[in-house]
């Protein structure tokens, strides 16, 4: 369901009264906002835990502290590669800002979002 003008207008205000009042943490938001969870990286890191977790069970079974402290270590490695936020493709960093020329339903909105903008400030 989209925004009425009011509730456009005073999303632009918070927007704007956020970026006055601390611009560090509105460039860290919108910063946050351009990294995305890849399903490549869910799968890989899913496996290496899984072998972890089988190293670790081995080194249990045979009682070989070191080997279970590997697997642990190979599961925590795991766990933090398939949940890390890395930044989407063909983003260096920073925010990306997609070309009118591009299409889509993100573009088509975030065209009507600069016009609404640029035509508040004139």
């Amino acid at each position: 369901m989209p925004l009425s003008e009011h509730e456009q207008r005073l999303l632009d205000q918070l927007e704007q009264q956020l970026h006055a009042d601390d611009p560090k943490f509105a460039s860290h938001m919108e910063a946050a906002g351009s990294r995305s969870l890849s399903t490549r990286h869910i799968v890989v890191g899913a496996l290496v835990a899984v072998a972890g977790v089988l190293v670790l069970l081995i080194g249990i079974s045979a009682q070989i502290i070191a080997v279970g402290v590997l697997g642990f270590v190979i599961m925590g490695a795991g766990v933090y590669w398939a949940t890390t936020r890395r930044p989407s493709r063909g983003q260096a960093s920073g925010p990306r800002r997609s070309s009118p020329s591009k299409g889509g339903f993100m573009s088509g909105l975030e065209d009507r979002w600069d016009q609404r903008r640029n035509g508040e400030e004139r």
